[in-house]
């Protein structure tokens, strides 16, 4: 069994608490569903980080809600580069897995399907 990266982002239209949640409940209920034979039991750790415009809740608290309790969970603030995405939160989830990584699914929603166009983004019911 291999340790693989799940990688993962969405933006969101502002900084409130319900919408940091509802974002990130919505990036990792993708990611599950891209990956059905994920189980929160296989998770290693979960690294959310924001970008600077985003401070009203960390995103973590959304895997809570979903049941990740024993989960190791961490929060950080994003690069600021200039003409970043704003509103952006992104998520590394590493995964214990029999999968190869060409076998993993990553998922960028909304805006930031930009940062990897390459990976033939899920496409999400609201820009």
């Amino acid at each position: 069994m291999s340790i693989r990266g799940i990688r993962g982002a969405t933006t969101i239209s502002q900084d409130t608490t319900e919408a940091i949640l509802d974002g990130t409940r919505e990036l990792l209920g993708k990611i599950l569903y891209e990956n059905p034979s994920l189980k929160k039991e296989d998770l290693a750790s979960a690294f959310f980080t924001v970008t600077d415009d985003l401070n009203a809740i960390y995103p973590a608290k959304a895997a809570r809600q979903m049941g990740w309790e024993l989960v190791p969970l961490m929060c950080a603030r994003e690069i600021p580069v200039p003409d970043g995405i704003q509103f952006c939160i992104r998520v590394l989830l590493h995964w214990n897995t029999t999968l190869s990584q060409r076998e993993v699914k990553h998922v960028y929603l909304h805006a930031a399907a930009r940062l990897r166009p390459d990976l033939g983004n899920i496409e999400s019911s609201e820009e």
